[in-house]
């Protein structure tokens, strides 16, 4: 299990490079917006390509973030289901979410996109905007983003393994969000007091 566990520790550890690298994305497409923005509105020159670069950002921090989402455990999750399971419960929970539905998502869309990438690249395919830029970069990022994924459930997976085996911690907290579950519980007061 140690050699598995090491594989999980480097998976995290790219995971947590990229999602360190992509926050400035985030940056990088607010200022290309607002400079955008104010170009169009004070001088009226505007940039389709700067437009598009914005939107290309925008997918990157979706698309390449997942794995880091992921590792961070801020994926949706039902927290006020799995809060009342059993850590053992949650584990294996979510051990069959990532065998029977994670891994195989990513694969499918590693697969089926990938020939549209070297369809993109092999035609030279641009955006239809004037000024626009070459698409098999922004189509790129699905399956780039799919593998992260990928990798990182399988390090989650390993983590789960680990821990149901007794030689590694719960990666899962146990602990709540306050704020959703006081969300969840208002309906029940608004109920008792109507």
């Amino acid at each position: 299990m140690k050699p598995l566990l090491a594989l999980s520790r480097l998976i995290d550890t790219v995971n947590r490079w990229v999602g360190a690298i992509i926050i400035w994305f985030v940056l990088a497409a607010v200022l290309i917006s607002a400079g955008n923005a104010v170009m169009r509105k004070a001088f009226n020159v505007g940039s389709n390509a700067y437009l598009e670069l914005q939107w290309y950002l925008f997918a990157a921090v979706f698309l390449l973030g997942a794995g880091y989402t992921f590792l961070r455990n801020a994926h949706v999750r039902i927290d006020f289901i799995s809060t009342r399971l059993s850590p053992r419960a949650r584990n294996w929970v979510d051990i069959l979410g990532i065998v029977v539905f994670l891994m195989p998502l990513c694969l499918i869309l590693i697969t089926l996109s990938w020939p549209l990438i070297v369809n993109a690249w092999v035609s030279g395919e641009m955006s239809q905007n004037a000024g626009g830029l070459v698409r098999w970069p922004v189509y790129f990022l699905l399956p780039a983003g799919m593998a992260l994924l990928l990798a990182q459930s399988l390090s989650e997976l390993i983590k789960r393994v680990a821990f149901l085996r007794g030689t590694g911690q719960d990666s899962i907290p146990e602990e709540h969000d306050p704020v959703a579950a006081a969300l969840i519980a208002q309906p029940a007061r608004d109920e008792r007091r109507g």
